[in-house]
Parts: C-alpha cells; sequence; structure tokens
C-alpha cells in the first residue's frame, strides 16, 4: 500500500471489549464519522464512535484536502439536474462547511496549518464556452467568482474562474485534534473495532462486544454490510495523486481543469501535489503510468521539479453529484462523496446532528438518502450493467503462476474454482478465493497498491486478503494450493 503525503502517526485507542450503551453509536473514524460524533457530542449526548482499524485509516488522509465548494459535477450540470433552487442549497452547504470546519479550528484550537485561498478552474482553448457557461452558473448558485487571468507562476493556462474564501489544511492534524475534542466532549472513542452487523438500535462488533444506542450512524465511505441499497447508486472510483518539488513562486490557491478526467492541484509549502487520471476501481493496473501522465501534465502547467510521493485513493461517485445522507432504513447514514468528501462529510455531521435532534435543517431533502439518483438515470443503469457484466469473469481461465514475481498477484483457475493468489517477496504463495464476498464478482490485481480490488463494487483487500474497503464486510476466504504449486515462481 501507498503512502500519502500526509501520513503521520494517528492518537492510538483501545478497541471495544465489553457491551456499552449511548445516544448514539457512530461507525466510521474518518472526516464524516469523527464531525458526527464531536458536533453531537457538543450537545450534551452520549457518543461511542467505533473504528475497523485506527482514526484515520481510511480515505479522508489520502485525500489532496482541498476544502472547496467548487465540485466535481460543474454547477451548470447541477442546475440541469436539481434545478437552480437547489443549486443554490448546494452551493450554500459546502461553502457553509468550510466555514464549519474554521469554527471547529478556531473553537477547538486545532493546529492543523488552517489558510483561507482561491480556487482557480481553467479550461482548454476547445472548451472557453464551457468555462462561461460555468462562470454564469456559479453566479446564479451565489459563489463569489469572477473571470480572471493566468495566476501567477502558472503557464498558458488561459482565462480562470476565480472563486473566493476556499481554504485548505492538514487533514490528519485536523483530526488528530477533531478526535481530542470529541473525547473532551465525553465521547467514547474505540478503533480495532470491525462492526460485523448492526440494526436501528444496535451494533456488534468482531470481538462480540455491543453497542446499543437509540441512533446509529454508519460514517464508512459506503455502509457496513450494504449489498444493494447503496452499492448499486455508487460508483467507485481510483484517484491518483503525486507531490512534485516547486521550484519557483506561485499563487497560492486549489486549480481544476475541465477535462475528463479532470486534474486538480494545491501547495502545501513547497510542494505540490497533483491528481487526477481517476478510473472505475477494478478495472485498470497501470498506476505507475498514470502517476507519469499526472507529472507531464504539471510540467507544462507549474514549476516543479523531483517526485516526491505517489498515491492513490478512493472516491464514491453518485450519477447526481450528491451525497447520500440521512436517515434509512432505520439507521443514518453518510456515503457518496463524490470527490468532496471533506465538505460532504462535515455536511453530513451537521445533517445528522439535526435529525437526531429534531431540529430544521435545509439540507435534509437535498441529500435524502432514500432518492433515487435526480438525474443521471441512463448513465447510472449503464453503469450497473456493466458491473454486472464482470460476474461473467467466472467462465474464462486465468493467469500461469509460474509468471508469477515476487510481491505481486494473480488471479488463476483451480479446478472449477478462481483463486487470488499473492506471492510474497520471500517466494511463498499465499491464496484465497478470487471471489468478492460482496456480490461475487472477480477480483482483480491492484499492482500500484498491492491490493485486490472488486470491479463491481469497489470493495478491496490486502494482498494477504484482508478486508480495505467496503461494501464487503469479510475478507477474501483462504483457499489451498496443490504442494507443487507452493515453490519460487
Amino acid at each position: 500500500m501507498t503512502t500519502s503525503h500526509w501520513a503521520r502517526p494517528m492518537p492510538s485507542f483501545q478497541p471495544l471489549t465489553r457491551d456499552v450503551e449511548a445516544d448514539a453509536v457512530v461507525v466510521g473514524g474518518g472526516i464524516a464519522g469523527l464531525t458526527t460524533a464531536y458536533l453531537l457530542a457538543r450537545e450534551g449526548q452520549r457518543v461511542v464512535l467505533l473504528e475497523r482499524d485506527e482514526i484515520g485509516s481510511g480515505e479522508t488522509t489520502r485525500s489532496s484536502a482541498q476544502l472547496t465548494a467548487s465540485l466535481d459535477f460543474r454547477y451548470y450540470e447541477l442546475a440541469g439536474i436539481h434545478g437552480e433552487q437547489r443549486t443554490r442549497l448546494i452551493a450554500q452547504s459546502h461553502t457553509q462547511a468550510v466555514d464549519e470546519i474554521e469554527r471547529i479550528v478556531r473553537d477547538e484550537g486545532i493546529a492543523c496549518d488552517w489558510t483561507r485561498i482561491p480556487s482557480f478552474l481553467f479550461a482548454p482553448p476547445d472548451q472557453q464556452e464551457d468555462l462561461a457557461r460555468e462562470l454564469a452558473a456559479m453566479q446564479s448558485a451565489g459563489l463569489d467568482v469572477g473571470m480572471v487571468g493566468p495566476p501567477a507562476g502558472t503557464r498558458d493556462l488561459g482565462p480562470c474562474i476565480r472563486l473566493e474564501q476556499q481554504a485548505a489544511f492538514h487533514p490528519v492534524l485536523y483530526l488528530q485534534g477533531l478526535a481530542r475534542a470529541a473525547q473532551r466532549l465525553g465521547a467514547q472513542i474505540y478503533t480495532q473495532s470491525l462492526v460485523t452487523s448492526y440494526d436501528a438500535s444496535e451494533v456488534l462488533t468482531e470481538g462480540g462486544a455491543r453497542v446499543r444506542a437509540r441512533h446509529v450512524v454508519l460514517a464508512t465511505n459506503v455502509p457496513v454490510a450494504d449489498r444493494v441499497k447503496f452499492s448499486f447508486r455508487l460508483e467507485p472510483f481510483r484517484t491518483y495523486m503525486v507531490t512534485l518539488d516547486l521550484t519557483d513562486a506561485l499563487e497560492p490557491g486549489h486549480y481544476w481543469d475541465t477535462v475528463d478526467p479532470y486534474h486538480y492541484v494545491r501547495l502545501d509549502g513547497n510542494a505540490l501535489l497533483v491528481g487526477g487520471e481517476d478510473h472505475v476501481v477494478g478495472r485498470a493496473d497501470d498506476a505507475e503510468e498514470r502517476y507519469g501522465r499526472l507529472e507531464a501534465w504539471a510540467r507544462e502547467r507549474f514549476p516543479v521539479g523531483q517526485r516526491r510521493e505517489a498515491w492513490s485513493g478512493q472516491v464514491e461517485n453518485t450519477p447526481d453529484g450528491l451525497a447520500y445522507i440521512g436517515e434509512s432504513g432505520g439507521v443514518y447514514v453518510v456515503t457518496g462523496d463524490v470527490g468532496n468528501g471533506l465538505t460532504h462529510g462535515t455536511i453530513g455531521g451537521r445533517v445528522i446532528r439535526d435529525l437526531i435532534l429534531g431540529r430544521e435543517n435545509a439540507w435534509v431533502d437535498l441529500y435524502d438518502a432514500n432518492r433515487l439518483p435526480r438525474g443521471n438515470r441512463l448513465e447510472w443503469i449503464k453503469e450497473g450493467i456493466s458491473a454486472a457484466g464482470h460476474l461473467g469473469e467466472w467462465v474464462t481461465g486465468g493467469d500461469d503462476l509460474s509468471d508469477l514475481a515476487p510481491g505481486e498477484g494473480a488471479v488463476v483457475r483451480h479446478g472449477l474454482k478462481k483463486l487470488a493468489v499473492y506471492r510474497d517477496d520471500q517466494g511463498t504463495l499465499h491464496a484465497r478465493t478470487a471471489r468478492c464476498p460482496h456480490f461475487g464478482c472477480v477480483v482483480h490485481w491492484n499492482t500500484g497498491e498491492k491490493s485486490w480490488d472488486c470491479p463491481c463494487h469497489g470493495s478491496r483487500f490486502t494482498a494477504f486478503g484482508e478486508l480495505l474497503h467496503g461494501p464487503a464486510r469479510v475478507g477474501l476466504a483462504v483457499e489451498e494450493l496443490g504442494q507443487d504449486a507452493q515453490s519460487p515462481g
């Protein structure tokens, strides 16, 4: 697994080993879960937070850490899908999410390199009309934007939309501070506490300990143990990032372009983080080529030198560009970050707090967790058909183990079965079923992250088959290979 630019040690917590009771139990220790726990604890609620691994071990700390109301969907697209009134609420919710994070940073004294900066959206020459259209849509949504020339230090960007009063911070330092603040307010945090099942009043952990609560909140990127309800309304993508040395002055800000897949850029001191080259999870295995394309793209437009880090993360897209947030089936969920997980996670905390406390919130209907996609339904249906098509891989052949080098994985046919086989650095083979336990699709090897990735709904597993990312709730089952297959290749 690669290491992100933001990686640093996180505070340690104990696993849950006994049954406890609470007003609310929150599952997930990223920005959505911690924000929800903090906001509820601030209101005097008895809160328990459970995390499968450690705080910040999921996608929050593998992001570019941009805080902005400039979204993956263009505002003219959002207006076409949701209408102008809802689109103004979309802009308002993300703007206020940035303000909420600033308030928490200030009130809790969190040292996380918080700063306000603008955002710049630019387009290639053949998309200038779309840029003008986006400017009008953003203005109609109530955002503080204008058209400006290329920012200082850039090369050949052309005209840019400048969006004022956006922000940046260090996501790990923020999560550390948020966890401490939630604890100070009485929240109980337990890590290494995998939730295996739940209902509207209780969650059960792998170790057998239970939390009984009046409210259950699932803030795990993809809801725990979800088989159909959300996984069929989400499209999981891997997104790639590199950190490059900044070799000359550059106007501080976030940068995006309008190509598909788009590129995104932010500064962090003397480093430039460059991201993009997205693809559906499990449907490409060419990470190094994608990192190279990101570097080449950045060198044409920004003053950069050597590469420092390269890593990838996961985003969960929705057909209509908005997260699913709210009550569903007796529990509360936050899922579908659409590439803006930091603001969507913060919005989720506010919406769920207000639902639990019975307060009015103008965003409840907008992010309704039970809605069918408001637009792009044809694309949604096409993606569902495409995902289901991967079930046909069970009848195809497999790779040859003799070609498997140390540190690599391959899917091989073993009689009537398909196995996910990894050869470790010592040459020992480790075999697991290639069947994703979520929906039965065949997993694919991810060379860049040394993981097994499901091309249907985005579940991911370590090289040794342990669960990394849902919607699967367990790892890949152990399988046996014949003794003749165990010698190093």
